[in-house]
């Protein structure tokens, strides 16, 4: 290979790694958020359509909160990783009422030879009150901190699963979906502070209900009927 043809190769891999990355970018301005929490609606919107996400229409009745993210995306030549915004709605009960957004980062990374691009949406149903309350902490790492497991899709919808957190994902591209051990999430304080006009923590969001933008609503009241009791 010619020193040109390096050259030209590592621009190459550079160019595609950075365009990936910037499917990823923090959507730290009022409009970054709105557009965000959009595409969570929508995000949702699909799972509830879905035929496959039977366990997960049964079962978001029995959720502490439910972490949504239209956007994870799976970029590796040599290293890869599952990288994107989310955001959280949660409440203090099953028969509360839900509250959000929080924004949150979520990351991870893993080696490995991987040639390729997927985009997935994700959501995590969070089951337990451990979970909930690892939503309010700086960082938690998912399948360390707490417990994390793929939901049952199709056939499976009568399968019993006992962990903190349940991962549903509708997966494009090279890969039949992302795992999420691993992954590290993080609140997003630009965001958050963006979306509220203010800073705003975990606490302040989905404890406290200090801070409030009526933009959520929609996705709370989507929320409140899909569980139902």
């Amino acid at each position: 290979m010619t020193r040109l043809v390096r050259i030209h190769a590592r621009w190459l891999l550079c160019t595609v790694i950075v365009a990936a990355l910037a499917g990823c970018a923090t959507p730290d301005t009022r409009s970054g958020t709105a557009t965000e929490l959009s595409r969570a609606q929508a995000t949702l919107q699909d799972f509830r359509n879905d035929p496959d996400m039977t366990w997960f229409r049964n079962h978001i009745k029995d959720a502490r909160a439910i972490i949504i993210a239209p956007n994870i995306t799976r970029a590796g030549f040599v290293f890869g990783g599952s990288g994107g915004e989310a955001v959280v709605f949660s409440r203090a009960g099953l028969s509360a009422p839900w509250v959000g957004p929080a924004f949150y980062n979520m990351g991870a990374g893993s080696v490995g030879f991987q040639f390729g691009v997927d985009v997935s949406q994700v959501v995590v149903l969070v089951m337990s009150d451990r979970g909930a309350n690892a939503l309010l902490s700086p960082k938690f790492t998912l399948g360390g901190d707490v417990s994390i497991a793929v939901g049952p899709v199709g056939a499976g919808a009568a399968s019993s699963v006992t962990t903190d957190f349940v991962s549903f994902a509708r997966a494009k591209g090279l890969y039949a979906g992302v795992s999420l051990g691993g992954a590290v999430i993080n609140p997003d304080n630009g965001a958050n502070a963006a979306y509220y006009g203010r800073t705003a923590s975990p606490v302040d969001i989905l404890v406290r209900h200090s801070v409030t933008n009526a933009q959520g609503q929609s996705i709370s009241q989507m929320l409140a009927q899909m569980s139902r009791r």
